[in-house]
């Protein structure tokens, strides 16, 4: 990720077909979000897509919240224009944490990503809309802070 500029992150959706403009999936996204707080997800194991290219992921324990979030998204826009793995019937919670691994590393990641034994939590307390490659955020918004 440090490589492309740009944050581990939650994809819920991607659209390859022009017309579906960028304000049409930040308005989804904004919809999808409403005016929750930040969002606290626990994680306790890091995958791979196999690829290639190879892809790490960290695997979220079960939220609703990123469910309602991505089904509120593919009924905002058809999925037939989204990219297959990220379909409602395909679509699999996950935080990208590299992408593009390089053959001559692939083995030292998948080894990383079976030792991994802990448990991380995180706040994502930012939501975007972006184009790629390169990528290129469009729009952005702060998830409004709670105090108890």
């Amino acid at each position: 990720m440090r490589a492309l500029g740009y944050q581990p992150h939650f994809t819920f959706a991607i659209y390859d077909a022009p017309e579906i403009a960028a304000k049409t999936a930040w308005e989804a996204m904004l919809r999808a979000v409403g005016d929750e707080g930040p969002l606290l997800v626990a994680f306790k194991r890091i995958r791979w897509f196999a690829g290639p290219p190879l892809v790490l992921w960290a695997e979220p324990e079960f939220d609703e919240t990123l469910l309602r979030w991505h089904a509120s998204i593919s009924a905002a826009i058809d999925p037939a224009f989204c990219r297959l793995h990220y379909r409602p019937e395909n679509w699999r919670p996950h935080c990208t944490l590299g992408t593009q691994i390089a053959d001559a590393e692939r083995d030292d990641a998948i080894a990383f990503a079976q030792s991994f034994n802990g448990s991380i939590s995180v706040l994502f307390d930012v939501v975007d809309c972006v184009s790629f490659p390169p990528v290129r955020v469009l729009a952005e918004q702060g998830l409004p802070v709670r105090t108890p």
